[in-house]
């Protein structure tokens, strides 16, 4: 079985989402995990899909068909990490004024751990009664199995104070 990673953009208009589904279906693949958004007249994402070994060039094909509707990219990926074998994970929100470097401040405490993110969402909020605009995010990142969370904790704890926004790791 071929775990397949497939990056999409393109212009936001209805119908994206389903074009894609139709074309994975038509193949036999089996649409398993996706991330998917419109960003600034956009849309864009990535969808983790499995297919048979065999036709795993059939999906290719099958997804040429969507060009000038989507652009879509294929990159190999892997198995689901067995449980035995699992790390752990943490996740971490950051809430504050918006400014440049808020994000590379974060990953940069995360990376010097050489930990490795799952996930980040982010974005931006009015702040009407401050009279700003507030910055949030999530991230998830994973923790080898048995490790301690306290240096890393701490870390980010600490550029919270540094950078002036609030901080909660779950």
């Amino acid at each position: 079985m071929a775990h397949l990673v497939l990056t999409v953009v393109g212009d936001d208009r209805p119908g994206l989402v389903n074009a894609l589904a139709q074309q994975v279906s038509a193949v036999g693949g089996n649409w398993e995990r996706s991330e998917l958004a419109e960003l600034a007249g956009a849309f864009a994402g990535i969808v983790l899909v499995t297919i048979d070994d065999d036709r795993r060039a059939d999906l290719v094909s099958a997804l040429e068909r969507l060009d000038g509707m989507l652009r879509v990219s294929v990159h190999g990926g892997r198995a689901a990490i067995a449980p035995e074998d699992a790390e752990r994970s943490l996740e971490v929100t950051v809430l504050g004024n918006d400014r440049p470097g808020i994000v590379r401040d974060v990953t940069a405490a995360i990376a010097d751990h050489a930990l490795s993110v799952d996930t980040f969402r982010s974005r931006t909020l009015d702040a009407p009664m401050a009279g700003g605009t507030l910055f949030e995010a999530t991230v998830a990142f994973r923790l080898p199995a048995g490790s301690d969370a306290a240096d890393v904790t701490r870390a980010l704890e600490e550029l919270a104070d540094e950078i002036q926004v609030d901080l909660t790791v779950i």
